[in-house]
């Protein structure tokens, strides 16, 4: 290990693996190592860039990533959380620690240890918020048999781990459970709030909402929740896939959820118009008059 560090592998370097990546490198980490599906594509070429500038080793294949990896780190999108492992699990013969931190329900969190089988140490990683401002110092909950050994190592690089139970599943649960609770919050800001404005009624209906949680400041929940599905819906949205099939699985119908799924996946889309993107630092009303108009083109 240079400098004492362990080599850290990232397979998916999009948001998240950038983040973590960046704030490792400021804890000293030298051997930073990056393999993306899009690097080799024209669309891959600013995650390029991000790695170079932040000092991660963009590698030309997943295999040519962990080569000597001491931990790899899984962050890719949720639908192809299995297809890491396995692209990965032959070339592993170091036996590193897998940080699976995708957005998965625990059954896809446990299929996925199951094909890694003894290639790595998997770890079930759930992150607790937003990757911003805190980059690898958000909190995390790590779960299954190499939680315990894995936790030590995190903390000395700045991280702030906390062990869920030995089950792989257990930190997934907690993550996509308490999803239901957080994007569903938003999903209903949304249509709470565009209602309010077609209304008339923004500042009215904020206003009554005091007395219901006098704690909670709705002037700046409605804009940072706008904002979060604006910028990231889709993927927030293919998160509560994972949500509703770990409903399933607890046999629990996710009626509420679904209905997220869509509003979250409406919003994502909303979201890239250059309208409403640039309604976003703006305020409240700017981004409720951008959404309403941009929604009603769509209709």
């Amino acid at each position: 290990m240079p400098n004492g560090k362990p080599a850290i592998c990232f397979i998916g370097f999009g948001e998240a693996g950038q983040a973590i990546a960046s704030g490792l490198r400021e804890e000293g980490v030298q051997s930073l190592s990056a393999w993306d599906t899009l690097f080799p594509v024209h669309e891959g070429e600013k995650l390029r860039q991000v790695g170079e500038a932040i000092g991660v080793r963009c590698a030309g294949s997943a295999a040519e990533a962990v080569r000597g990896a001491d931990i790899v780190v899984s962050a890719v999108t949720a639908a192809s959380s299995v297809e890491a492992a396995q692209s990965v699990k032959p070339h592993l013969p170091q036996r590193p620690f897998f940080l699976d931190i995708n957005s998965v329900s625990p059954g896809r969190k446990q299929e996925t240890a199951r094909l890694l089988g003894d290639a790595g140490q998997y770890v079930d990683v759930a992150v607790l918020a937003p990757i911003h401002p805190a980059r690898h110092k958000t909190p995390v909950l790590l779960a299954g048999p190499h939680a315990q050994a894995i936790a030590p190592a995190l903390e000395a690089l700045g991280m702030r781990a906390s062990i869920a139970g030995a089950e792989i599943g257990a930190a997934a649960a907690i993550k996509m459970v308490r999803s239901v609770m957080i994007k569903g919050i938003e999903a209903l800001t949304l249509e709470c709030f565009l209602a309010a404005a077609r209304a008339g009624v923004v500042d009215e209906v904020a206003a009554s909402m005091k007395n219901n949680y006098p704690g909670l400041d709705w002037a700046k929940i409605v804009p940072y929740n706008l904002e979060r599905m604006a910028s990231h819906g889709e993927r927030r949205a293919a998160e509560m896939d994972e949500s509703a099939d770990t409903l399933r699985e607890l046999g629990v119908e996710p009626l509420m959820t679904l209905a997220t799924v869509r509003r979250q996946r409406e919003m994502g889309q909303i979201g890239k118009q250059p309208s409403v993107r640039g309604a976003l630092p703006q305020g409240r009303a700017a981004i409720l008059t951008a959404i309403s108009a941009a929604a009603r083109d769509r209709h």
